[in-house]
């Protein structure tokens, strides 16, 4: 490999680093697209199921907690530093549990089947994985950027 050819390489990788570095938008986060796709699951579930319309308690919170999931990790995302931003990723984690918590009351109560109630579970739990990764690496470049 000729030195040009080394050069253009280490720019090249440096350029993709610092292309996934660069976040601009929340909606490039993983952990916001799944919990969209957890969103989306919930909504669907109570749309299929006019008994769990009619619990409309149970209908609000499950759905508000879905849409919390999301709405924090954008807020989270324009805050002007990690530490906010971790606050917010903590808060949207702890609303991924309340759905899994809800979901619970959804097949006891028999408003969702069990395969759904697994499907739903997993998405929120796969969300809450993401999110609690972000929160690692926020965390770990706030304790590099303070020593």
């Amino acid at each position: 490999m000729t030195r040009n050819q080394t050069t253009k390489n280490q720019t090249n990788q440096i350029n993709l680093t610092n292309e996934i570095m660069k976040l601009t938008r929340f909606e490039d986060l993983d952990c916001w697209k799944e919990s969209r796709q957890l969103t989306r699951q919930i909504y669907e579930a109570v749309h299929q199921n006019l008994n769990w319309q009619r619990d409309v308690r149970l209908c609000s919170q499950i759905q508000s907690a879905a849409g919390s999931v999301m709405a924090n990790i954008a807020e989270g995302c324009v805050r002007r530093s990690n530490k906010e931003f971790v606050q917010f990723l903590f808060i949207a984690m702890s609303s991924a549990a309340e759905v899994q918590s809800h979901l619970y009351i959804a097949v006891d109560q028999g408003y969702v089947s069990k395969e759904i109630f697994e499907s739903i579970y997993k998405q929120a739990d796969k969300t809450a994985r993401i999110i609690s990764g972000l929160i690692k690496y926020l965390r770990s470049k706030q304790t590099r950027s303070t020593t």
